[in-house]
């Protein structure tokens, strides 16, 4: 199965059919931050307070559906920050969904749309983020097959060369100055 994503041509194409779905949906559930007084302007952080109150009141009774530890960090770390958590939300999702419309960095805008929906699950809320979380991980699986119809075809083999040109000069350079990285 995974020589299959990963190699396949019929898979590529499915995959980046797969790939522009879910960068929309980012980009759609992003556009409804982006410009919210609550989210991104003048009163940024409100919105992200609410969610965030709300997973709060989930973690406690006989079956919680936010985890205490998980609570805790809400509490300590995303609430007294919560402006720039709701700037990082709202933006994140944008450059996750534009990232994935567009095929660049694919496997890095898969993972971090990994994270944001294991965040949302987290702080318990369900919706899509299952579904999408389990799409996610089938592109990271299939790596670059699923970025090839995306500018990842021409970014990808430019980082390769300046890489592994960057690694010549270090293995070459390491024998004449022992001390450079001492």
């Amino acid at each position: 199965m995974v020589k299959f994503l990963r190699e396949n041509p019929y898979a590529r194409l499915v995959l980046t059919a797969l790939r522009i779905w879910i960068g929309v949906e980012w980009v759609r559930a992003s556009l409804e931050k982006v410009g919210s007084a609550v989210w991104t302007g003048s009163q940024a952080g409100v919105g992200v307070s609410e969610f965030l109150r709300g997973a709060i009141a989930q973690s406690t009774g006989a079956h919680p559906m936010v985890q205490g530890w998980y609570a805790d960090f809400i509490r300590d770390v995303a609430l007294p920050h919560a402006k720039i958590f709701s700037l990082v939300v709202s933006f994140g999702e944008l450059l996750v969904g534009v990232a994935l419309v567009i095929g660049c960095f694919t496997t890095f805008a898969a993972l971090m749309g990994v994270c944001m929906n294991m965040a949302y699950l987290l702080a318990g809320t369900s919706s899509t983020n299952p579904n999408m979380l389990i799409w996610e991980m089938l592109l990271l699986i299939a790596g670059y097959n699923a970025a090839y119809l995306g500018l990842d075809y021409f970014i990808i083999p430019w980082v390769r060369r300046r890489f592994h040109r960057s690694q010549t000069i270090l293995n070459n350079n390491s024998g004449q100055n022992p001390k450079l990285f001492a």
